[in-house]
């Protein structure tokens, strides 16, 4: 943030990300339990994933899903970025936890949906910055198509995934379900969000979301 007095509403800075990810939390979970993500994720997805991806960007096949392991670091190394994972919940209004303020280094996963590597699309929410200084996803919106982002697991593998396409959605235009919709039935996919776009001072949140969407591409052990 550019001074404190901008910064004095960090508290709730991922407002904006927070009633989004309670959508996507009733739209995900409610495809799954109908079982009708086959048959919505055709044609949209494939122009949402191509709407935040440069047309001469080629892209790798993508792997195989692994199976299921707790995440326990993410390195997105265009970024210089090496943080923990932290397993997180849903918060009172129904919303996924971001990390504590005083653990703005860590990327929180949502640990009652899809683990990184296995098929599905795997949530992770990272903050933008706190009240004296940059944080985690803080260069989230330089990152590029074809990038690497890996994350360590449990079982002993990396799971490495290939950034797909990068969106900044307004917050008063916000469609959850293009946004994290998966891109291709069957396939492991990752997104990491945080806040974009300007602050808005009258609502202490910011006015955009930015969304990185990536698919398994590798694995390393």
């Amino acid at each position: 943030m550019a001074d404190d007095e901008h910064s004095s509403g960090s508290g709730r800075l991922l407002m904006g990300v927070t009633w989004a990810v309670l959508l996507l939390a009733l739209w995900h979970w409610g495809l799954q339990v109908t079982d009708v993500r086959q048959n919505t994720s055709a044609p949209a997805t494939g122009d949402m994933a191509a709407a935040g991806r440069p047309p001469d960007t080629e892209l790798p096949p993508a792997a195989r899903p692994l199976g299921d392991a707790l995440p326990q670091r993410i390195d997105i190394p265009a970024l210089g970025v090496q943080a923990p994972v932290l397993p997180r919940g849903l918060d009172r209004q129904g919303a996924i936890e971001p990390p504590p303020f005083g653990q703005a280094g860590a990327v929180g996963w949502y640990a009652a949906g899809t683990r990184p590597g296995a098929a599905g699309a795997a949530l992770m929410v990272g903050h933008l910055d706190t009240r004296t200084r940059p944080a985690v996803f803080y260069r989230l919106n330089s990152v590029r198509p074809g990038q690497t982002v890996r994350v360590v697991r449990d079982d002993g593998k990396v799971a490495e995934f290939t950034v797909e396409d990068v969106q900044v959605q307004d917050r008063d235009s916000f469609d959850a379900r293009q946004a994290y919709g998966q891109h291709r039935p069957g396939r492991a996919e990752l997104r990491l969000i945080t806040c974009g776009g300007t602050f808005d001072r009258d609502s202490a949140s910011y006015t955009a979301n930015v969304i990185v969407s990536a698919y398994l591409t590798g694995t390393n052990h």
